[in-house]
């Protein structure tokens, strides 16, 4: 017996182990389908406030669902017939213009210019984009690889985009059902007290992102206005950078400001010099986006998120910082209603627990 029972404890532990082995390994080949299946329950918790706030004004379920897929499927469609032209045009033009710029050594010349001005005499310019040109001709084999590597991650990302948006509209139809089977998991002494968080927390999830879309669709039209207004003084193709505020603006905390330098950037490479008596574009739109980012951070994020989620600040730096580290962008996005819930429950379960003890 005193052989046989480290013997089988270690049989135990072992197979245990490999046990565990076997489910991170599945874990991981199921990643990109958990990435799908968590988005499109992220989105169908958007869509829920909408449904439900259609069937409190005594609309049955079945007409509520059917008017919020309307209202999703005509908004993708009049993306797709309005906005994607002209991204698509505008990004062709886009390539074109680049092209023309690098072929004129005038031009070029003066872009050089103006970046060594910009940066003073203790950085050359002109001795970084001589090195990058011989990195390119260097490792064009790789980068020519990775190019196809791109193309096929841009493929899988449309097939990705339409499986989560069948998954949504799935969700959304069977919300009532998967909340129903979910609170009869709970022992009956502890039903009421967990439907009761579980549906603060799918409203809070909604309202985010309700209010995170809001925020992304003001900063893409005002973008859009704006680049229209400077294109009188040389701004270049207003569809397509305002495109890329609105998508910048969905990633909470870095993504209003990455959008806004890949702005600038863009209006910098593209008009370098100024129409005479005026400004050059580029600073004209970073002074803009300077001014934007007080009025989001000030106005109208507090407005728009603390209705959603109370969230203390340092919290929402923390949890997106996390999330962000853990699964990118779905993690900084889902980082937050995340951080509400687990306060939620602290405040309510946690909290009440230790002043009964």
């Amino acid at each position: 017996m005193k052989l046989q029972n480290p013997f089988r404890t270690g049989l135990i532990v072992t197979l245990g182990v490999l046990v565990a082995l076997l489910i991170g390994s599945a874990a991981m080949q199921l990643a990109t389908i958990l990435t799908y299946v968590l988005t499109a329950v992220f989105l169908a918790l958007g869509l829920d406030p909408l449904v439900t706030q259609l069937q409190r004004l005594r609309v049955p379920r079945w007409l509520a669902m059917l008017i919020a897929v309307v209202v999703v499927v005509g908004a993708l469609t009049a993306i797709a017939f309005l906005i994607v032209p002209a991204i698509v045009s505008q990004g062709a033009n886009l390539v074109q213009q680049v092209g023309e710029f690098a072929s004129h050594y005038e031009g070029w010349n003066d872009f050089i210019g103006q970046l060594q001005t910009a940066v003073g005499p203790s950085i050359k310019v002109q001795d970084l984009i001589d090195q990058a040109v011989a990195y390119l001709q260097t490792n064009v084999g790789s980068i020519t690889g990775g190019v196809l590597s791109v193309g096929v991650g841009i493929v899988g990302g449309i097939s990705g985009t339409v499986i989560v948006v069948i998954l949504t509209l799935y969700l959304t139809a069977s919300m009532h059902e998967f909340k129903s089977a979910l609170y009869r998991l709970v022992p009956m002494t502890r039903r009421e007290q967990f439907a009761n968080i579980a549906e603060q927390i799918f409203q809070s999830v909604g309202r985010y992102v309700i209010g995170q879309v809001g925020l992304a669709l003001v900063n893409g039209v005002l973008s859009f206005v704006f680049l229209t207004i400077t294109t009188n003084v040389g701004g270049k193709l207003p569809a397509v950078f305002a495109f890329i505020a609105f998508l910048g603006s969905l990633i909470p905390l870095v993504g209003t400001v990455s959008a806004a330098v890949l702005i600038v950037l863009g209006q910098l490479v593209l008009s370098p010099v100024a129409v005479s008596g005026a400004p050059p574009v580029w600073l004209i739109v970073a002074v803009y986006y300077l001014i934007y980012m007080q009025v989001e951070a000030y106005v109208l994020s507090p407005n728009i998120m603390n209705r959603a989620v109370k969230v203390p600040g340092v919290v929402v730096v923390i949890a997106a910082l996390v999330g962000g580290t853990l699964l990118g962008i779905l993690g900084a996005l889902i980082a937050i209603p995340v951080a509400a819930a687990v306060l939620l429950i602290i405040d309510q379960v946690v909290v009440p627990r230790q002043a009964e003890a």
